[in-house]
């Protein structure tokens, strides 16, 4: 009874563990599709209303316009014209705009083309000890030193932000999936950074990194 009752859970839960990804993801794809076609009905609703197409035909004729009208940006964007008019643009009057930058590098790094500031992960001495903490190198400073976010778990968004010599900072060459599972299990899976961590030459700050690059 008892190994029946133990294949029962076994079950349930690894029913669940390959079913809840993938329900999480058809509802982000759900809500997402759902916020896009809120926000083109009013464009869908004229095209349908102005042709024979049904609302679907109508909604995927805007998308497609909208995916021209993007790529046609691009390619004006790419020309040395017009990336000059839309900097001119930017300069004068969009960046004016509160917002709009921090808007700007939010997309960007949402679609890939930001360097996002949770890419480099380290280890720091943030008491100048042999006590160690992991936190994200968010910028570097002329003066060599590096500003550092380091989360509190199991929460990865929130946490301190430091601002420390190189020295005390330690890159590591570690996927940052690993680090957000070590972040979210309080610490669990930790080895695998301190594995990296001894591989690192004898001279493992980021001084050393920057004097380099």
């Amino acid at each position: 009874m008892k190994k029946l009752k133990a294949f029962v859970i076994t079950a349930v839960i690894g029913g669940l563990v390959v079913l809840v990804p993938i329900g999480i993801i058809v509802f982000i794809f759900l809500w997402l599709f759902d916020l896009v076609a809120g926000a083109i009905e009013p464009l869908t609703a004229m095209v349908a209303a102005r042709s024979q197409w049904g609302s679907a035909a109508a909604a995927a004729m805007v998308i497609a316009a909208l995916v021209g009208i993007c790529f046609a940006v691009g390619l004006l964007v790419r020309t040395r014209l017009g990336g000059w008019t839309f900097s001119l643009a930017e300069t004068c009057a969009l960046k004016r705009v509160p917002g709009y930058s921090l808007i700007k590098e939010t997309v960007s790094q949402f679609i890939g083309q930001g360097k996002s500031p949770f890419s480099t992960v380290a280890l720091v001495q943030v008491f100048n000890n042999e006590t160690m903490v992991l936190g994200f190198v968010t910028d570097r400073h002329a003066d060599g030193r590096c500003t550092v976010f380091v989360p509190s778990g199991p929460s990865p968004a929130s946490g301190d932000i430091y601002h420390l010599p190189g020295r005390f900072v330690h890159v590591l060459d570690v996927p940052v999936e690993d680090v957000m599972r070590a972040i979210i299990g309080c610490g669990a899976g930790s080895s695998k950074l301190f594995e990296a961590y001894a591989k690192l030459p004898a001279d493992r700050s980021a001084d050393a990194e920057g004097a380099g690059s």
